[in-house]
C-alpha cells in the first residue's frame, strides 16, 4: 500500500513539479521587448565580405538576445541609396547601417579619418588608434551631429590601386584621367590632374565599360574579381595607398539606440566587435587565392612608380593641410591622427616592417 501512494504521490506530484519549468522564460524574454530594426547596407549582395558583415552582425544580435531583437538587413539601394545611408540613419527612416564614413566627406572631409585616409593608417593601426587613441570618441562626437552613434564593424585591410583602362607610368599620365575613387583620395588625385567620381559599387563596371571612366578602384582582388573588373581595364595596380586599411562602420540613429534595453545595446556591442575582427581575416583568406586567379586569366598586375608615389605623399600633405586650414575639426583629428601615425609607424619600421622586408623576400628567394 505504502509503494501504491508513494507512486500514485509521485505520478500526480509530476505534472505540478514540472510546471515552474514550463511557464520560466529566458531572462530576456521576461524582461525585454520584441524590437526590429531595418539596416541598409552600402553594398551590393554579391560583394559577399562586406555585404555579408550587416548579415553576420544582424544573425549574432539575433542568437544574442534569443530572437527578441532582430534586424533585417538590405543590400545597397533596396531601401536606401548605398552612398545615402548616414542620411536615412538620421532621419530614422532606417535605424541603422552598414557603411564607409569618408562616403560622407561632402558633409564634413574630417568623416574621411574613421575609414582611411591616404598615407594613413593600415588596419591593425588604425584599430588601436580608434580602441585606444581617442579615435572613436572623435568619431561619435561628430556622429552626435547626425543624430547617430557608430561601431567599428570590420576592415578590408590593404587595397589595391584599382583598374585602369591604360597603363599609367608617370605622372603627367595621371593628368586627365577619370577615375572613380572615394575618399579624401580623390582630391589628392584632383590635384595631381586627374579628375575624380565617386561611383556606386554597382555602376563601376559599366562605367568603365562605356568609357565614362578610365579607371576605378574598389577594394582587392576578392571583391574585384567577382564585379568582373579585369574584363574592361586589364591593368591592375597596387598598391592603394589612399586606404591602407578602410575601416567601416555599423551606424546606429542615436534616438533608437538609446530606446534599446541595455542587453540590446551590449549585443549590438559584441557582434560589430566579432565581426571587426572576422572581415580582414577573411580577406587576408580569400585575396591571395583571387588574386593568382585574376593574373592567371588576364590581368596585368602593375606597381605604382616611386615618382608617382612621391608625388602623391606630397599631394597628400598639401589637400591636408588646406583643408585643416579652413576646418577647426579636422584639423583636432588630423593632429591626433598624425600624432599616433608618427609614433606607430616608428616602432612598425623597427618590428613590423623589417621582419615583412627579409621574410616576405626569403620566402620566394632562401633555400
Amino acid at each position: 500500500m505504502t509503494s501504491r501512494v508513494n507512486r500514485r504521490a509521485l505520478l500526480t506530484a509530476a505534472p505540478a513539479a514540472a510546471v515552474p519549468a514550463v511557464l520560466a522564460a529566458p531572462a530576456i524574454a521576461q524582461t525585454n521587448p520584441e524590437v526590429r530594426w531595418r539596416l541598409t547596407s552600402s553594398f551590393p549582395r554579391n560583394t559577399d565580405i562586406l555585404w555579408g558583415t550587416a548579415e553576420a552582425v544582424a544573425k549574432r544580435v539575433g542568437e544574442l538576445t534569443e530572437g527578441r531583437f532582430r534586424i533585417q538587413a538590405f543590400p545597397g539601394g533596396e531601401i536606401a541609396p548605398a552612398l545615402s545611408a548616414l542620411d536615412a540613419v538620421q532621419s530614422g527612416s532606417i535605424e541603422c547601417a552598414h557603411t564607409a564614413s569618408y562616403y560622407y566627406i561632402g558633409k564634413d572631409p574630417a568623416l574621411a579619418f574613421f575609414t582611411a585616409v591616404p598615407f594613413g593608417l593600415n588596419a591593425r593601426q588604425n584599430t588601436a588608434w580608434l580602441r585606444y587613441g581617442g579615435g572613436q570618441e572623435l568619431m561619435n562626437e561628430m556622429m552626435r551631429e547626425y543624430n547617430a552613434i557608430a561601431f567599428p564593424c570590420g576592415d578590408t585591410g590593404a587595397q589595391m590601386g584599382g583598374w585602369f583602362r591604360r597603363e599609367i607610368r608617370t605622372v603627367d599620365d595621371v593628368k586627365g584621367l577619370k577615375f572613380r575613387i572615394t575618399g579624401l583620395a580623390g582630391q589628392v588625385f584632383q590635384r595631381m590632374g586627374a579628375t575624380p567620381s565617386v561611383v556606386p559599387a554597382s555602376d563601376i563596371y559599366s562605367s568603365l565599360e562605356r568609357g565614362t571612366i578610365d579607371a576605378a578602384e574598389f577594394v582587392g582582388p576578392h571583391d574585384d574579381e567577382k564585379l568582373g573588373f579585369a574584363r574592361v581595364a586589364p591593368n591592375y595596380y597596387a598598391p592603394g595607398f589612399w586606404e591602407p586599411g578602410a575601416r567601416l562602420h555599423f551606424i546606429a540613429n542615436q534616438r533608437a539606440y538609446d530606446a534599446l534595453p541595455p542587453q540590446y545595446k551590449a549585443a549590438i556591442a559584441v557582434a560589430t566587435a566579432e565581426a571587426d575582427a572576422e572581415m580582414v581575416a577573411k580577406y587576408d583568406v580569400a585575396n591571395p587565392q583571387a588574386l593568382r586567379r585574376l593574373v592567371a586569366s588576364g590581368a596585368q598586375l602593375r606597381f605604382w612608380s616611386r615618382p608617382i608615389l612621391e608625388a602623391a605623399w606630397r599631394a597628400t600633405n598639401e589637400v591636408m593641410d588646406d583643408l585643416a586650414s579652413k576646418n577647426e575639426r579636422f584639423k583636432k583629428i588630423l593632429e591626433s591622427h598624425r600624432r599616433y601615425r608618427d609614433e606607430v609607424y616608428t616602432w612598425h619600421r623597427v618590428s613590423e616592417n623589417s621582419f615583412d622586408n627579409f621574410a616576405f623576400t626569403a620566402s620566394q628567394t632562401v633555400r
